[in-house]
């Protein structure tokens, strides 16, 4: 079972990040935690654009129990996506949005010491939106990293329509953390199956290929794009995009695609199955792989119960490994995880 994490729990050390007893399963990074503010919330309401009682439960964020699912699970930190609901199409009312959510944001962080750090969005279809929200989220509020969706209305990432964007992120060498949340013709998914189950690992599988096909690797090279819920079916079929990828358009190479493999860092957001761990690290090995709960869609009964002791338990991974996707990774690709962790130690 997962170690817990409470307050009296040993701390980090400011050499290495991990509890005195040199165990990274408590020193989590959870790099995959969806956050609704609660000034959002209200906002929103206000203007008549959401109904609280008609929200899903996950969008009812506290931060005493984000912290006590935290703790449980062994996570230190928890760097998140902010979550802005709604279908919001006027320039000026989705930059107040944004402006709202991406306030609220700045201020957990800055009020819990290391326990939360964040992504600011970026909207593929909104190209002054986007260079707006990188400027005012990472310049002015200390966001580490972008978050973007992985499609918008059936356009993936990688798609030349969103150029400008992309070299704004390549020139800041971010960090972009992807998800997928709208599915392309997933009204005529598989009824009575939910979008999550299958339908996102297949849109993140195809953003992934989308920025293959589209050259965004190499046009991009100073991006570095995290894939959720261990990047879909991506590692699974590795195999067959190496032996079919004259098939695509351009050709790719063989021999490029382990290359390409190895650009993407992957999450572990959601239940891995021990049959799912081996394509991982067969295709990439444990150096590009990061912990991730998903909270609180995935609900913290099934992080703290289910999915964190399936991993720490799971017979592909060593110690090692684990350390290095339990903490070493993130630290690695996110430093600025490492200063706020020595400031507040």
């Amino acid at each position: 079972m997962t170690p817990p994490r409470t307050a009296a729990a040993p701390m980090a050390d400011t050499e290495n990040g991990t509890s005195a007893s040199g165990d990274a399963r408590t020193a989590r990074v959870d790099v995959h935690h969806h956050y609704t503010a609660p000034e959002w919330i209200d906002w929103a309401e206000r203007k008549d654009i959401i109904r609280r009682e008609s929200l899903p439960p996950w969008t009812r964020w506290d931060a005493g129990t984000a912290l006590a699912m935290m703790d449980e699970a062994g996570i230190r930190t928890s760097v998140f996506t902010v979550a802005m609901l709604g279908r919001l199409q006027e320039p000026k009312l989705r930059k107040e949005s944004a402006r709202i959510a991406l306030q609220s944001a700045r201020d957990l962080a800055d009020s819990h010491g290391d326990r939360f750090a964040f992504y600011t969005p970026v909207f593929l279809e909104s190209p002054d939106l986007s260079l707006w929200s990188l400027t005012h989220g990472m310049d002015e509020l200390g966001a580490i990293g972008a978050s973007v969706r992985t499609s918008v209305k059936g356009v993936y990432l990688g798609h030349p329509s969103q150029d400008r964007i992309l070299a704004e992120l390549n020139e800041r060498s971010a960090v972009v953390s992807t998800h997928p949340m709208e599915v392309p013709g997933g009204e005529g998914g598989l009824e009575g199956v939910p979008p999550f189950l299958c339908d996102f690992l297949m849109d993140t599988t195809r953003a992934a290929l989308s920025l293959i096909v589209n050259g965004t690797l190499d046009r991009y090279p100073n991006i570095t794009f995290i894939l959720p819920h261990g990047g879909g079916f991506l590692p699974y079929i590795a195999g067959r995009v190496e032996v079919f990828g004259h098939h695509l358009e351009p050709k790719v190479e063989p021999a490029q695609v382990r290359d390409y493999l190895h650009r993407f860092y992957y999450d572990t957001a959601g239940p891995m199955s021990p049959s799912a761990t081996p394509s991982l690290l067969a295709a990439v090995g444990s150096s590009r792989i990061l912990y991730g709960t998903d909270w609180p869609p995935t609900p913290a009964h099934l992080v703290t119960g289910v999915t964190t002791p399936a991993f720490d338990s799971d017979p592909a991974l060593d110690e090692q490994q684990r350390r290095h996707i339990n903490h070493d990774n993130a630290h690695r690709l996110l430093p600025a995880l490492a200063a706020a962790r020595a400031r507040h130690v």
